[in-house]
């Protein structure tokens, strides 16, 4: 009976162990989701141009705007030319469209408003990376699990072991071969 008792005990005492963990990795989860919030909240505050990358991203609007309709005139006469008989390569058509775009997003990715709201959506993405990566690695450590941390130093004594090992055999070597000599 005492034997039930002590497996009822282990039982309850995991569930419990169980429980804190789940427990603990619901609120890591919940304070990533909160840590998100206040970053996209953050990045979303400081991604408003000032005046003059606002004045500048406007500009290259304006001119892919017009780059995209003088693209259009260039189509429309092309396609008079080919309705009053001429002969116009349907290559020609694409041709036009391809460079125009070129043209139209060199303009816009070419303002400091584009690199710099780049820029800041690609600090704000590395951030919330590693926000999850440690939220990650501290949620699998509490469940139990080795992080990567652990992996890396079970590789580092590894490596560490070969080499001493290597040693170990250089000098059994020239032991063995000052023994035969």
């Amino acid at each position: 009976m005492s034997d039930t008792n002590q497996i009822q005990e282990e039982w309850t005492e995991m569930v419990e162990q169980m429980n804190d963990a789940v427990a603990d990795s619901v609120e890591q989860n919940m304070k990533a989701q909160a840590a998100f919030a206040e970053s996209w909240a953050d990045a979303v505050d400081e991604s408003i141009p000032d005046d003059d990358e606002l004045s500048e991203s406007f500009q290259g609007y304006n001119a892919a705007y017009e780059e995209w309709m003088n693209a259009a005139e260039r189509m429309f006469e092309r396609s008079t030319d080919a309705a009053a008989g001429e002969e116009v390569d349907p290559t020609e058509f694409r041709d036009i469209w391809l460079q125009s775009a070129n043209e139209a997003f060199k303009q816009v990715m070419g303002t400091s408003a584009f690199a710099a709201a780049n820029g800041q959506l690609v600090e704000t993405m590395m951030e919330m990376r590693q926000d999850a990566d440690e939220i990650g690695q501290e949620t699998i450590a509490q469940l139990g699990f080795p992080t990567r941390d652990d992996m890396d130093e079970v590789g580092e004594r590894l490596v560490e072991l070969e080499r001493r090992q290597h040693s170990i055999e250089q000098k059994l070597d020239r032991v063995l071969d000052a023994l035969e000599e």
